[in-house]
């Protein structure tokens, strides 16, 4: 599948304002509990720094083991997790015409699931982040994870409330519990 450039930009800026809230983070916050069951923010970290180093092998043909725990992200997530997702855009780069199986919106929902992980753990609201990054992962993972497919990474669908953001619905849509008036 070619990717279009829309889907890429998205993913680029989806991409850009999460390294943006990784540098956020305080030594002080990553003992906390996030959206992610079981995940304290170190654990949410590790995670979304590996994430896209391991879906640029994907791209490249690679095997990945996500069952494997990603490794500490190490001292500096900001700029790790900018590495691997520079590297995953030139991944994206190098598919070209021939494109590649995967979607920019998929990494674009797994990316945006996480900012809003993130941005609610340290305090960031979600009603100003990027809503065409999360719009186009809610509209890719609605037309693909179903209940039958949902696995042990997203729990079942809970209720958005009335005033939810793009954010707070996708997130909502991935089985996380999403407070009414929290993106703001």
């Amino acid at each position: 599948m070619a990717a279009d450039d829309a889907a890429l930009s998205a993913l680029a800026r989806g991409l850009d304002q999460l390294a943006r809230l990784l540098a956020e983070i305080a030594p002080d916050q990553l003992d906390r509990p996030t959206p992610c069951e079981d995940w304290t923010l170190t654990d949410l970290v590790d995670h979304v720094v590996e994430g896209p180093t391991r879906a640029a092998k994907m791209m490249r043909g690679e095997e990945v083991d996500w069952s494997v725990p990603a490794p500490a992200a190490g001292a500096d997530p900001a700029r790790a997790f900018r590495a691997g997702a520079d590297d995953l855009l030139a991944a994206w780069r190098d598919a070209g015409e021939g494109g590649s199986p995967m979607s920019p919106d998929w990494q674009s929902a797994e990316i945006a699931v996480h900012t809003y992980d993130l941005a609610t753990t340290i305090g960031h609201p979600t009603g100003d982040l990027d809503a065409e990054v999360a719009e186009r992962g809610l509209a890719f993972m609605q037309a693909n994870l179903t209940a039958d497919n949902r696995g042990g990474a997203f729990l079942p669908e809970q209720p958005a409330p009335d005033d939810a953001d793009a954010y707070q619905r996708l997130a909502a849509f991935a089985g996380r519990t999403v407070p009414s008036g929290g993106g703001r």
